[in-house]
């Protein structure tokens, strides 16, 4: 395997799997590190590791890594001095790595107490390129799909046109084209049908604000605030007064529309 890329210096292309998405909290599972050089070759270091930590079942469904795959593996502390020599001189690169996999990198170093730093080092982010160079706006899929310039745009008129002849050319782009899901099963997303295209587009919704979003049990649950994460009913049933201050806070009507909702559904299940 060759590249092309104009290099000073080596560029190391990385991923990393962890036990969830906390950078403070959670943990590598398995690294991949492959450096570009600049005289074109390629080097390698893929590895699983052992978090030290039971690797949550959600986190395993994603990329699947399970606690027995990594028992045997040796850990980051035991190997974090070699992955500093490997990186020593080089350049980072990677998709969405500003975000998560530079952090969580960085604080996985810390913690085990190896100097490891990126202030010298430049950062390359083909998100970002791909984000700015393919922007995600109504003119932009305009062009895509009908391959049309979009005049007026921003006018009332010109953007609805726009956006039913682009869903027009999505449903013939599209349709029967297959996609796997996370477990790997094959299905077809779109097909020309509003019921099915409003199934695949929208995710169940509370309140529109977001102040409150359903949780993997189907409950509402709060999505702010110190109660986030517990079910709404829980919460008015304990605290008599939070029902109080949402209603008389700045809160959208539609949020006090629906906890009102939940709150009277409570009390007729009495």
């Amino acid at each position: 395997m060759q590249h092309t890329l104009n290099l000073k210096n080596p560029l190391v292309f990385f991923d990393l799997e962890t036990t969830g998405t906390n950078i403070a909290k959670d943990r590598i599972v398995e690294w991949a590190f492959i450096k570009a050089l600049p005289n074109g070759e390629i080097e390698k270091d893929v590895k699983k590791i052992n978090p030290e930590m039971p690797i949550p079942i959600e986190s395993s469904l994603v990329h699947g890594i399970y606690d027995e795959h990594v028992k045997d593996a040796p850990t980051f502390k035991s190997i974090a001095k070699n992955l500093v020599k490997f990186l020593e001189g080089c350049d980072l690169a990677g998709y969405n790595i500003v975000r998560f996999d530079v952090p969580v990198l960085v604080e996985e170093f810390l913690r085990v107490g190896v100097d490891f730093s990126v202030n010298n080092r430049k950062l390359v982010d083909a998100q970002k390129i791909f984000f700015m160079m393919e922007p995600r706006t109504l003119t932009a899929a305009y062009k895509f799909y009908c391959n049309k310039s979009l005049e007026d745009a921003h006018t009332a008129e010109a953007d609805t046109v726009a956006t039913l002849e682009v869903l027009n050319a999505q449903i013939h782009h599209y349709e029967g084209v297959e996609i796997k899901d996370k477990e790997g099963n094959s299905f077809v997303p779109v097909h020309n049908d509003v019921n099915k295209l409003h199934e695949l587009v929208n995710d169940k919704i509370v309140d529109f604000a977001g102040r409150m979003v359903f949780n993997d049990k189907g409950q509402e649950v709060f999505n702010f605030g110190k109660f986030k994460g517990k079910p709404v009913e829980w919460v008015l049933e304990r605290e008599h007064g939070y029902y109080d201050w949402m209603m008389k806070g700045d809160f959208a009507l539609d949020t006090k529309r629906k906890l009102t909702e939940i709150k009277l559904r409570k009390f007729n299940k009495k």
